[in-house]
């Protein structure tokens, strides 16, 4: 990360706000930050109109690769919540914090839960933790009450709206855990393997007894090396595995390539890491979730 030093943010109170809300938009809204799309859209959804929520990386935007810029500093300091993941999922943030000065509340909207730990990687951030944790509906339901907490701390005149919010959010993630749960049902055991562009699915995984093979580790960073791709198109071939899927936040030609040399066709692109745009079908969380759960069953049940 291209360190912020004084002079930088010095520049970033001359630098355009379009990160920021005007005046007269934030003026009795609870003004905070999240660190990538996934989680403005939780907060959103937890705060309704008693938040303005500004998010630093932006849908489609790869949380692993982000640089922050002045404007980004300028967000910070104007906060009074930062929420981040956490489990080193975007190292960058307490730097950014430190080097802004920001003197707010930090919310680590993933603390409490169960955290799948990893074989340590070499050239990988995340170290033995997966960070991924929202690929299962039930840690959602833990993020969604870490933030309804923290916003109470600080706006407690808006308890009962975060608390009536938060309750109607989990039920809806409680619906979509038993969606899921209908569509993987009828798939056996050897159906039930996919091939993504890098191992975001964990959690997912666990939940839903998935297996997901990836050319690339739980960082998007990283290359594979050409003996891990052999190794993968070779177990493509054995299994006859169908279901391949390239995410929407990474680069499609490891996958493209891999797909001509097995003659598989890759499925329609998912969406993992980040949010889509807004004309997309991965706009928010919840939709995010059931898009992704339809086109993996439906492409399982190829294998």
């Amino acid at each position: 990360m291209k360190r912020l030093t004084l002079q930088l943010l010095a520049c970033a109170a001359l630098s355009p706000g379009w990160l920021l809300p005007s005046a007269s938009q934030a003026a009795d809204k609870l003004p905070v930050v999240t660190s990538f799309s996934i989680l403005g859209d939780l907060v959103q959804a937890v705060g309704g109109d008693r938040v303005q929520v500004t998010t630093l990386v932006g849908p489609d935007a790869d949380a692993h690769e982000f640089e922050p810029t002045p404007a980004h500093a300028k967000a910070i300091l104007k906060s009074r919540l930062f929420v981040i993941n956490g489990l080193n999922f975007e190292p960058w943030a307490s730097k950014l914090a430190k080097s802004a000065a920001y003197k707010g509340n930090t919310l680590v909207a993933s603390q409490g839960i169960s955290v799948r730990q990893l074989p340590a990687k070499p050239g990988h951030a995340h170290a033995d933790t997966d960070p991924h944790a929202w690929q299962d509906p039930r840690n959602a339901v833990l993020y969604v009450k870490n933030i309804a907490k923290s916003l109470s701390s600080l706006d407690p005149e808006g308890t009962s709206s975060y608390q009536k919010n938060s309750e109607a959010y989990i039920k809806e993630l409680e619906a979509l855990d038993a969606f899921a749960q209908t569509q993987f049902a009828p798939l056996n055991p050897r159906q039930r393997q996919v091939i993504t562009s890098h191992d975001a699915f964990g959690y997912f995984a666990a939940r839903y007894q998935i297996r997901f093979l990836a050319p690339q580790g739980v960082s998007s960073e990283g290359e594979p090396s050409a003996k891990e791709v052999s190794q993968l198109i070779r177990q493509i071939q054995r299994d006859k595995i169908k279901a391949v899927f390239v995410e929407n936040m990474t680069n499609p030609k490891l996958l493209a390539q891999i797909s001509r040399d097995t003659g598989v066709t890759l499925g329609p692109k998912l969406y993992v890491d980040a949010l889509s745009g807004p004309t997309e079908p991965g706009n928010t969380y919840l939709k995010m979730m059931r898009y992704n759960v339809t086109q993996l069953a439906a492409g399982m049940r190829l294998n």
